[in-house]
């Protein structure tokens, strides 16, 4: 496809749709609910694809929420077909439906994929053709402006040609600059993620810009030719929108209406939901942010503006460089001067801006905008650290991304269940769907988490005079009411995988070095031949690893890190022998069906560090109203990690293997049940020879993974 992985039909549609727009108007309303197998199951076969019974079952689950204006949590094991179960229930509806996901790779599925033998199987019953479109943020798209009249100076002398800025044509920022402009002459659709090869973070910032840079499609000599723009207008005429957590986020909780409207959201990938609306709504002031306000100040701000940030960038600085990270509950005087200095400062700034503006287009515009978006960025951050709001947690964090000796204030919100139950709920039904919604068995805890309260859950299974729990009391707001459904797994766990603990392990302690867990990793990679996924709570608890099993086997161990992560996966699933560790991006992001993967160890409860400030605040909040912090905040936050790592060993119906956890917490303390129960249903043992006899006994023709001896 060109492009048009952004929109099936961008151009031709319309005339098409037009075509169709008779029969369209007669199947307006909602196709009847009988025809919905007869849909699914045309969708099913278009893809390829074989129909199953919590396919089935969730479809018609949300195509019930949606007729009667419900919310609905649905988990669906891998390899149920989610995706179909429930585009074929919302295009059926006819509303326009927004998409929400947290990873690209499903976004490429949906848009490449799904969606268009989708469309194309569904047409004959519905009389129409449903158009489709990705949405993504201003800066994820090549800005044409930028890329024809250079880019505003950091030193405030007006716009430059990047590539002589960068090192001239033979460096690497400058090689790439120079592609990204050939590039834009090439693409339909100005994507960053349909680049290839892709570019540095910095290369791609020479040539994008964020909304508040932006000069706006009326005063940009390049606003009819703006990929934004463009992907925005087909948005406005598609029926569905596949966007991101980031972009919901903003819709949602910043009043900001960057999605068109629509009857239906559905976000997939539910689990990552809260972390993607807490990074959204993260602010952090840096020293180099104020360090480029100034620059960008410099040119067109009055001498005196630019002189007051200039001086207050210097103050933070000098605080910055032997600043102490964690949580700051209040901001000690000092600090709190320097961030007002910061505050008034940007706000001169912004005034003197303001007052210079030329309304006529000038090469100005671009360093103006800038500028402009680099002070207001400051003032809103500064204005919400001082605010000293019991809604946010604010901390000081030091990081090697800023050079050594310099730190940050950064600002978070305590819990975004409120901000999601204001902004998510109200005007249209949401369908929330992920392999991983129930921790410890049950929904309540991840459906508090976005905001659904369990006093507002309804019955699994439609009954009469269907009512929330006594006591569901929100004020004057409208109670969301929502049901919880698991349409389970074609897999068949108990005879596909083993969930092995080691209880005869050591409780880990903070050291990364940990023999016993060492020599039993050894044993297991010995007894698998390879072919085994390492995920790591830290990456020096990785590190270590690597380097241990490197020295102790002959097998080829890849390490997160030593290359890009994408070729590192296609390593790991080429040689059975070969092994894999890293950390947080492993338990979550690797697909890898066959038998490359046959052996998924975690090293230990991947709990929150106990100096983690949000976590840490969070806990304490629950605590202090009277619950459970550490079940509801870090327990809850190890077992949705853990629940998606032990996900990634089985991932086809002939899939065999082992999860091996090498904590003995799981197994010997009270809450050990609580992860246990939140992972798939495998077959499960303590005992370490049953599973080194099993391990020896697969490969990759082997017969469903059963335990060589009885437990017991």
């Amino acid at each position: 496809m060109t492009n048009d992985s952004e929109s099936q039909l961008p151009a031709d549609a319309a005339e098409e749709a037009a075509d169709d727009s008779a029969a369209a108007d007669a199947a307006e309303a909602a196709v009847p609910r009988v025809r919905l197998p007869e849909l699914l199951h045309a969708a099913v076969a278009a893809v390829g694809g074989v129909e199953r019974p919590g396919q089935v079952r969730m479809a018609e689950a949300v195509a019930d929420a949606v007729d009667h204006g419900e919310h609905l949590l649905v988990q669906a094991g891998t390899g149920t077909g989610k995706s179909l179960a429930y585009l074929v229930p919302a295009l059926a509806h006819g509303d326009r439906v927004v998409v929400a996901t947290a990873t690209l790779a499903l976004q490429r599925q949906l848009v490449e994929r799904d969606l268009p033998r989708t469309v194309e199987a569904l047409h004959p019953v519905l009389r129409r053709r449903p158009l489709f479109a990705m949405l993504k943020g201003r800066s994820n798209y090549l800005c044409l402006h930028r890329a024809n009249e250079g880019t505003p100076s950091e030193e405030g002398e007006g716009l430059f040609d990047p590539v002589d800025a960068l090192g001239g044509p033979t460096g690497k920022l400058g090689k790439d600059v120079l592609r990204l402009r050939d590039w834009a002459d090439e693409t339909e659709t100005g994507d960053r993620d349909d680049l290839s090869p892709g570019v540095s973070d910095k290369a791609w910032a020479q040539l994008s810009v964020t909304s508040k840079e932006c000069l706006g499609a009326t005063r940009c000599a390049y606003g009819q030719e703006c990929f934004a723009e463009k992907a925005r207008e087909r948005a406005k005429l598609a029926d569905v929108v596949v966007t991101n957590h980031a972009m919901l986020a903003i819709d949602a909780i910043e009043g900001a209406p960057v999605l068109p409207e629509h009857g239906l959201l559905i976000v997939d990938e539910a689990h990552e939901l809260v972390n993607r609306v807490t990074g959204a709504a993260t602010a952090e002031l840096t020293v180099g942010a104020v360090n480029r306000a100034v620059k960008r100040a410099a040119r067109l701000a009055n001498e005196k503006a630019v002189d007051a940030l200039q001086g207050a960038a210097e103050n933070y600085h000098g605080l910055m460089e032997t600043a102490q990270p964690g949580r700051v509950e209040e901001l000690p005087e000092y600090l709190a001067y320097a961030v007002t200095a910061i505050r008034d400062a940007s706000r001169q700034v912004i005034t003197s801006l303001g007052e210079t503006r030329d309304k006529a287009l000038s090469d100005e515009d671009a360093v103006r905008k800038q500028a402009m978006a680099s002070a207001e960025a400051l003032h809103e951050t500064a204005e919400r650290l001082l605010a000293d709001s019991e809604y946010d947690v604010v901390w000081i964090e030091r990081s090697d991304r800023y050079g050594l000796g310099t730190a940050s204030l950064r600002v978070a919100p305590l819990s975004v269940s409120g901000l999601l139950r204001e902004g998510l709920y109200k005007e249209r039904s949401v369908v929330l769907t992920s392999a991983t919604l129930k921790l410890g068995g049950d929904f309540n805890g991840v459906a508090a988490s976005v905001g659904l309260p369990s006093e507002a859950r309804l019955p699994d299974v439609r009954g009469p005079g269907d009512t929330p729990a006594a006591g569901a009391d929100f004020g004057d707001e409208p109670v969301p009411h929502w049901r919880g459904i698991d349409v389970g797994s074609p897999f068949k766990y108990p005879k596909q995988g083993i969930l092995y603990v080691a209880r005869h392990l050591a409780d880990p302690g903070r050291d990364p070095e940990r023999p016993d867990m060492l020599d039993e990793l050894a044993e297991l990679i010995g007894a698998a031949g390879g072919r085994t996924l390492g995920l790591f709570s830290s990456m020096r608890g990785a590190q270590a690893a690597a380097e241990a099993m490197r020295g102790r086997l002959d097998n080829r161990i890849l390490l997160q890190g030593e290359d890009t992560l994408g070729e590192l996966i296609r390593e790991f699933a080429s040689d059975a022998t070969t092994c894999l560790f890293g950390t947080l991006s492993l338990w979550q992001g690797v697909d890898v069906p066959g038998s490359a993967c046959q052996l998924v160890v975690m090293d230990r409860i991947p709990f929150p560090r106990p100096d983690d400030p949000l976590m840490s605040a969070r806990q304490k909040d629950v605590e202090q109203r009277g619950g459970n912090g550490f079940m509801a905040v870090a327990a809850t936050h190890a077992a949705l990690l853990m629940a998606q790592g032990a996900g990634r060993l089985v991932r086809a119906a002939d899939d065999r293997g082992v999860v091996a956890v090498l904590d003995p917490r799981v197994e010997t303390k009270r809450y050990g049940g609580f992860f246990r129960s939140s992972m798939p249903e495998f077959w499960y043992t303590t005992d370490r020879n049953q599973v080194r006899r099993s391990l020896a006994a697969i490969d990759a023709s082997a017969a469903p993974v059963r335990p060589v001896v009885k437990k017991g």
